[in-house]
């Protein structure tokens, strides 16, 4: 993500956590950024930091997504990167979470993707050329309690990233999908919240949660390599543990809950 002087940016989530760092270094970069977020003081805050434009938007929403974009758009010029980091991740047994909580998540983390990836991507195709980073997570491959939820939704992402990645290659635009690890941001504080799994509370108190900064590096350095998925920090390694040892991978997560 070096190479993006006067380029125009897009990042959902980008009023705080990683999204908040990524818009930063795109703006210190000489880029034009327009920062989706639902939370207004944040987008305020982020206003008065100054290089940004920032847009309430309910990723959830398809008429919002497509009117955000629209805007940036005719304000800022045709849209040259996308970052997708918009997600809500709450914690709960799937017995006790409710059908209207799950649909609100889905709508939110898989179609909120899909309405963000689907704004931008028919003119990036127009002209050959522009780059979609998408968060999944490596919940999505390593499965655990009390998120089966949040889980399934980044199954989804990392599911539909891929099958783009693959569809579009010669098309010009570049998808990168990212699987990060906890990361100590507010995000992780949605779980915590809530019926967080004990192997989440441990990190936190631990303090074994990855530095958001750090794992920004590591997707900088992930997109420069040209990577098609991106796993930062200890994310590989939890993937293969849960691949090829998943009954040990079970047993050590559900410790946590004794």
């Amino acid at each position: 993500m070096h190479d993006v002087r006067d380029q125009v940016a897009i990042v959902t989530g980008g009023a705080s956590g990683m999204g908040r760092i990524i818009a930063g270094r795109l703006a210190a970069r000489g880029a034009r950024v327009a920062i989706f977020d639902i939370n207004e003081d944040n987008l305020a805050t982020a206003a008065g930091a100054g290089g940004f434009t920032p847009l309430r938007c309910d990723i959830g929403d398809r008429a919002e997504v497509e009117a955000a974009v629209a805007r940036v758009q005719a304000e800022l010029g045709p849209v040259d990167l996308l970052v997708h980091a918009a997600a809500l991740m709450p914690s709960h047994q799937l017995i006790d979470h409710t059908h209207e909580d799950m649909e609100r998540l889905f709508r939110i983390n898989y179609f909120g993707t899909t309405y963000a990836v689907r704004a931008v991507l028919p003119q990036m195709m127009a002209r050959g050329r522009g780059r979609i980073i998408a968060f999944g997570s490596i919940a999505g491959h390593a499965l655990v309690p009390h998120m089966g939820a949040y889980c399934a939704t980044k199954s989804a992402v990392n599911s539909y990233i891929e099958v783009l990645q693959n569809e579009i290659r010669d098309s010009g635009v570049k998808v990168h999908l990212v699987c990060p690890p906890a990361v100590n941001t507010p995000l992780i504080d949605q779980s915590l919240d809530t019926d967080s799994p004990g192997s989440l509370r441990n990190a936190k108190q631990s303090g074994r949660l990855a530095d958001p900064e750090k794992i920004v590096d590591a997707i900088d350095k992930g997109v420069a390599k040209g990577r098609d998925i991106i796993y930062p920090g200890e994310a590989r390694l939890l993937m293969l543990w849960h691949t090829l040892a998943p009954r040990l991978w079970w047993k050590t997560v559900l410790g946590f809950e004794k």
